[in-house]
């Protein structure tokens, strides 16, 4: 029923999916610690997947052009084994201490770069594969793995069109492979579902407006501005863990 359906909810769902895109890391890094406050973590996880689905199809449909095939290999392959294996574990493991390490981690690592702005971390097969990794497992574990591949993605210094096609690409991988596992586990629940058509415009709509902002921001203050936004995500984890 529309009467049951939290509106507020879904405009900060369409802020995240903004935000998301501008940032080229996805909405899930404000979805989830938006969501946790009106769902228990396992629905938001749920939620989180289908979401995702509608959204980075739309991505790769606005920015096909920029896609980096190496990087999507290299990236992409061990965050799909990864999600599956955080997934699984999500449903044994205690997620609070979890989150805590995420929101510390997010704050430590983008502080860094934002403050070291010249240091890039060399765009070979070893950092690619070590940041799929971390990013799949944890997009699997909580929900949200996008910072920390975007973390990975803006110290290789990509070109924005190239940073958001391929990071979109990865993130269906990701939520494609733990939709599965998420469904395995009991996380999709009926009375959630009625805002599934909800998000999946959301998803599209939101993805052309991050589009259209993002034409208006120059290359230079792209990857500090990315950086700016996964701090943000950081403090806000951290904050909301407090705030319990």
């Amino acid at each position: 029923m529309i009467k049951d359906i939290n509106f507020i909810f879904l405009v900060l769902a369409l802020i995240a999916e903004v935000i998301g895109t501008i940032g080229g890391f996805g909405s899930s890094v404000f979805f989830v610690p938006l969501g946790n406050f009106y769902f228990d973590f396992y629905s938001v996880l749920g939620l989180t997947a289908i979401f995702h689905l509608s959204s980075n199809v739309s991505k790769i449909f606005l920015f096909k052009k920029g896609l980096d095939k190496k990087l999507l290999i290299n990236i992409g392959i061990p965050s799909v084994v990864f999600v599956i294996l955080g997934g699984v574990l999500s449903k044994y493991l205690n997620s609070t201490y979890l989150e805590i390490f995420l929101g510390v981690f997010l704050v430590a690592f983008s502080a860094f770069f934002l403050i070291k702005s010249k240091f890039t971390i060399s765009p070979n097969r070893k950092n690619a594969i070590v940041g799929g990794s971390f990013s799949g497992f944890s997009a699997g574990l909580l929900g949200t793995g996008g910072a920390i591949r975007g973390l990975t993605m803006a110290a290789f210094n990509l070109e924005k069109s190239v940073f958001i096609a391929t990071s979109a690409f990865i993130d269906f991988m990701i939520d494609f492979s733990r939709t599965f596992v998420y469904y395995n586990n009991g996380y999709i629940h009926d009375h959630d579902l009625k805002y599934v058509p909800f998000l999946f415009v959301i998803g599209l709509v939101g993805s052309f407006i991050g589009k259209k902002i993002l034409a208006y921001i120059p290359q230079s203050k792209f990857r500090k501005l990315s950086l700016s936004f996964v701090l943000l995500i950081g403090i806000i984890t951290i904050v909301q863990l407090v705030l319990r």
